[in-house]
């Protein structure tokens, strides 16, 4: 039985408009594209198709050109089953109950049209999700991106909390990039906050060998308050754990649980914290905790294929999301950030 308007429907995800039922975009809510008498007039904008081409470094062993179907165009008239079928090239099955459960959280854009597409809709809003990766895989490129798309699209003040790199260093480096955020920065729309002269004066203040969690969350919650942020990057999430060390796991422990709590019951801000890995490693963060407290873990990495090193981002974890497992190819493109090439089983010729 259809509702009568998309903002009672379970698959209706509100904040991206998107119904998961149908892979479609909602024009017009309160007409339902799923109504037998609507047909295509009733607003859906069903996603087109595109075809995506493989990148041009990948060996001539994997097809040339291969059609990919982002969100698959379903008929107007598609009646609720048991299990939804999604993008026919991820191959992800959406069983009717995780649907319910997806219903009842907004999500928010990641930045990436495909990821957002195996994910139902996007990262759950007010959650906290992990990014991992070697050095030099685009963890921070992701992050920058998840930020632009909140500011650029949907007006969504984000904060990035620089814990390596001095926040002048990072500006030169995204204007170099083919990103200057200066006017977003001038209109208070990103904000970006280093925490190496925070550390310091805590420290001397405190004539402390570690540093409480509270000082931290405090610095980091006032500033996203003052700015009133929607979306925030930590970046990345060990060096901000100031004397925290493998021995002490938990401190550790609570120093993460403390900070991801206190993010979280703010409820409306969106978190992406990284974590740099070992090249080689299967390990998901430099403490084994971070996973753990996360809604979602991304694996970004760098892989060979007939001699060729392509990157490769992997949805690991997806908490409340309809997604399994899943593999895409992408490239780092100037000006754009991360650019989806295809699914990994496809262009890898399996």
């Amino acid at each position: 039985m259809h509702a009568k308007t998309c903002d009672k429907c379970p698959y209706y995800l509100r904040r991206s408009s998107y119904c998961a039922l149908l892979g479609a975009k909602v024009g017009n809510p309160q007409k339902p594209p799923c109504v037998a008498d609507s047909g295509n007039s009733s607003g859906a904008e069903l996603a087109p198709t595109t075809t995506l081409q493989s990148p041009p470094a990948v060996s001539s062993t994997i097809p040339a050109a291969l059609p990919v179907e982002v969100v698959q165009q379903a008929p107007a008239q598609t009646e609720v089953a048991q299990v939804v079928q999604a993008p026919a090239s991820y191959g992800i099955e959406i069983p009717e109950q995780h649907l319910l459960e997806l219903g009842s959280f907004d999500c928010v854009s990641t930045g990436i049209p495909e990821l957002d597409a195996a994910l139902g809709g996007g990262f759950i809003k007010g959650k906290t999700y992990l990014v991992a990766g070697e050095t030099g895989a685009g963890k921070t490129i992701f992050s920058i991106q998840f930020l632009l798309t909140g500011a650029q699209q949907y007006d969504e003040p984000g904060v990035y909390v620089a814990v390596d790199e001095p926040t002048e260093q990072l500006l030169k480096g995204l204007k170099r990039f083919g990103w200057d955020v200066s006017e977003l920065v001038r209109k208070r729309i990103l904000s970006f906050l280093d925490m190496r002269p925070h550390f310091s004066k805590i420290y001397l203040r405190e004539e402390r060998k570690k540093i409480e969690p509270r000082f931290v969350i405090e610095g980091i919650l006032n500033h996203v308050k003052k700015v009133k942020a929607k979306r925030l990057v930590i970046d990345p999430i060990a060096p901000l754990i100031y004397g925290g060390s493998q021995e002490d796991i938990l401190y550790v422990r609570e120093f993460l649980r403390e900070l991801v709590f206190a993010i979280e019951r703010v409820g409306t801000v969106t978190t992406v914290m990284t974590s740099e890995v070992p090249t080689g490693s299967k390990l998901l963060s430099r403490f084994g905790v971070e996973e753990f407290l996360a809604t979602g873990i991304l694996v970004l990495g760098l892989e060979e294929i007939g001699g060729n090193v392509v990157r490769v981002l992997y949805v690991r974890k997806a908490r409340w999301a309809p997604a399994k497992p899943v593999k895409f190819i992408f490239d780092i493109e100037p000006g754009r950030g991360i650019v989806i090439k295809g699914p990994y089983s496809v262009l890898r010729g399996a």
